[in-house]
């Protein structure tokens, strides 16, 4: 088992290589910041189905959680065009209410983790807050 050193990072490219492989599910293993960000891709239409659950262990290990995505496609093509991680560990990026980004004139969502949780960029200006830009999506 390998340790993941940005695990958001980590489950964006999982995402990303399983839409353009065109895979109809995919497994990522369990936090809760990733578990909101997939809840956040299923309220905005990007995925289909999000599902929390144990997996059957090897011989020896313990269970683990692991969230199941359900990707969304839309005539063969898929509902995902594109996805970008913008804060990293190296270089942290941090937006006020004012600065939050219109990803493709509207057509995209921005992910932030503000003090009120996980929020698409649209719910952080309705709810006047800003934080950590973690990820776009269109």
């Amino acid at each position: 088992m390998s340790v993941v050193s940005d695990p958001i990072s980590d489950f964006l490219t999982r995402l990303r290589n399983a839409v353009k492989a065109r895979k109809s599910e995919l497994r990522v293993p369990y936090s809760k910041i990733k578990r909101d960000m997939a809840e956040i891709l299923l309220k905005e239409g990007y995925i289909s189905n999000v599902a929390v659950e144990k997996n059957i262990p090897r011989k020896g290990q313990s269970p683990q959680l692991e969230i199941r995505i359900t990707t969304r496609f839309l005539e063969k093509t898929p509902a995902i065009a594109g996805l970008k991680r913008v804060s990293r560990p190296g270089l942290r990026r941090y937006v006020r209410v004012d600065e939050i980004p219109r990803v493709l004139g509207g057509m995209g969502i921005c992910i932030l983790s503000t003090p009120k949780g996980i929020l698409t960029g649209q719910q952080a200006k309705r709810q006047k807050v800003g934080g950590e830009l973690l990820a776009m999506i269109w």
